[in-house]
């Protein structure tokens, strides 16, 4: 039964969250409180001693944060929704969850750890910059703007990585703790990713506008952006011949995450599209493991 609902708790937790929207929407308030608790305990895996940061890791969050300038600019003359739907797909961070994928692709799981923890830290810093210049903060004068979201922002994706680092040189005992707890992050994954759909279905369901071509074309915008990424941090990766993780730390996002952003700082329409990228980047993950998993089963049997 636990394994039936490890394989399956992606869609599970989706459906739970589109079918109890009402229930599920209320809790949206704990949003960030979920977000910080699974961050802390990620990042109380990881040993500063074990970091190593590298030329991809430079290239790719270069990419990132250029990229997502690039697509909003593009695109925001013709529809501000797509335009912001597929600027949070490119800002969001990696996922912490992003490193096990790559260990069972046989990529570098180091090197994406630390890439994850750049990656958070880097949007931490940036998103308050870019969303003042955006979405509903782009009425209020920048620098309010600015304050308003680093208040938010800096307690969820920042002190965790802090936190993380105190508890492992001052509390090695709750270290320990945290240690022996490796699914406490997952199981609130799965309550996080329920709510952030409930939240997102309930905006859906309550919009005045029954015309839902800006959410279609949304939704597709996140289809795009997902296979550039995968694609683009492939051919990074490629160069410095570590193809597999610079796919997984470009493409592999904390989708909650960026449906929380997008829910709170800018249209709502905007979540849609991180919240279809939880369909596609698990897509195209599930078809790279099968693929890994029929040429080891070719290799074993040449042997």
């Amino acid at each position: 039964m636990l394994k039936f609902l490890k394989n399956w708790s992606l869609p599970l937790a989706m459906i739970t969250g589109a079918i109890g929207y009402q229930f599920f929407s209320l809790l949206a308030p704990f949003t960030p409180f979920l977000i910080f608790t699974m961050l802390l305990l990620t990042f109380c895996k990881v040993s500063p001693r074990e970091l190593r940061f590298e030329k991809l890791h430079f290239w790719l969050i270069a990419l990132q944060l250029i990229g997502s300038l690039l697509i909003y600019f593009s695109i925001a003359g013709f529809n501000s929704d797509v335009a912001e739907g597929a600027m949070i797909c490119m800002l969001a961070p990696t996922a912490t969850s992003a490193a096990v994928i790559t260990g069972m692709l046989g990529g570098s799981v180091s090197c994406l750890t630390t890439y994850t923890l750049l990656s958070n830290v880097v949007v931490a810093l940036s998103a308050p910059v870019i969303f003042s210049l955006m979405g509903n903060n782009s009425t209020m004068p920048f620098f309010s703007s600015f304050f308003y979201i680093c208040k938010q922002v800096f307690p969820v994706l920042i002190l965790p990585f802090i936190c993380a680092w105190f508890i492992q040189a001052k509390l090695p005992k709750i270290h320990s703790k945290v240690l022996s707890m490796p699914m406490a992050s997952f199981y609130l994954w799965t309550v996080a990713l329920a709510i952030v759909v409930g939240k997102t279905v309930a905006f859906l369901v309550n919009q005045k506008s029954t015309n839902y071509t800006n959410e279609i074309l949304v939704a597709a915008s996140g289809l795009v952006i997902c296979c550039l990424q995968f694609f683009l941090g492939k051919s990074i990766g490629g160069h410095f011949k570590n193809r597999i993780s610079g796919g997984q730390a470009l493409g592999q996002k904390n989708t909650i995450l960026a449906i929380w952003m997008a829910q709170v700082y800018l249209n709502p329409i905007a979540s849609v599209g991180p919240a279809s990228y939880v369909l596609w980047q698990n897509t195209i993950n599930s078809w790279q493991l099968w693929k890994k998993r029929k040429k080891d089963e070719a290799a074993s049997q040449r042997q």
